[in-house]
């Protein structure tokens, strides 16, 4: 049996991971003014250059429904069956828009991932094993919903500027951070983005300090696979987080760009490191 994997571009993989797993993507929209583009057409330097001469934050538009059964028909003429995992119902009306569709369909498996960027690409990958094993979709549907909350998606910002002004963090929080020049930490629990911990000084020092407490919570991780994925970062703040993965022995290790669509919403020199917090072999 031929099953598609699916996700939006939200899922944050290069060309190169996406045709490695086979995983099929359907883009967001990005608008800078009164252009709009498709995520994946803009990159995250011309986003961040719109903002800094504009003074103007991009606003993004999730996949709509005609988007997406276009996608869909377009899938069961080639695969069997589609499991599509969306950008966390939280943040976006993306998988509710999908689900609809889906009902229409038969063989068609929606799952909200909970999740962003490449916390999404870990369940696709998940679930472009189990095809690879044999599973039918109902079993692919369930085992991958199961893991949804396993997913530690996290990051650490620089400043909160695109947060504050996209309305996900308050004027409070804001002030406060920039007064006091703390780097916070994000982390996306039960779909939504929240501040967890906060860290002073330079970005180099605060990736560093982020990696390690996070491997110490986040201790029984799968280490088939694991993730760096930036907006923007030095080669130094790429090098120290990769480093930290490979040292707790994560086995396949990607370092990835975050699309424009993530990029819009969380700003420069912005890092995370992302992995399932489950022990699974």
């Amino acid at each position: 049996m031929k099953i598609a994997i699916s996700a939006e571009s939200t899922i944050d993989l290069s060309k190169e991971i996406l045709k490695e797993y086979n995983i099929e993507t359907l883009p967001f929209s990005v608008i800078l003014g009164d252009k709009e583009f498709l995520d994946g057409e803009i990159s995250s330097k011309e986003i961040f250059d719109y903002v800094s001469k504009n003074k103007v934050l991009p606003k993004t538009s999730a996949v709509n429904e005609s988007q997406y059964e276009e996608h869909f028909r377009k899938l069961l003429k080639v695969y069997d069956a589609v499991i599509h995992i969306s950008l966390s119902s939280e943040i976006s009306s993306a998988f509710q828009n999908a689900r609809r569709v889906a009902d229409r369909f038969d063989n068609i498996y929606v799952i909200d991932s909970q999740s962003l960027s490449t916390g999404i690409a870990l369940l696709a990958i998940y679930a472009r094993s189990l095809a690879e094993q044999g599973e039918k979709p109902e079993i692919i549907y369930d085992k991958v919903r199961v893991r949804t909350g396993r997913v530690q998606a996290s990051f650490v910002i620089e400043r909160l500027d695109y947060l504050y002004k996209g309305g996900r963090c308050s004027a409070l929080a804001y002030f406060g951070a920039n007064l006091l020049n703390i780097r916070p930490q994000i982390i996306v629990k039960d779909g939504k983005m929240g501040a967890y911990k906060k860290y002073r000084g330079n970005m180099q020092k605060v990736v560093s300090s982020y990696c390690e407490d996070t491997l110490k919570e986040f201790s029984n991780p799968d280490l088939s696979v694991a993730f760096v994925t930036y907006t923007t970062a030095t080669e130094e703040m790429e090098k120290i987080a990769k480093e930290a993965l490979e040292k707790r022995g994560f086995k396949k290790i990607y370092v990835t760009r975050a699309g424009g669509t993530i990029s819009s919403h969380c700003g420069e020199h912005t890092l995370g490191i992302l992995y399932i917090n489950d022990g699974m072999k």
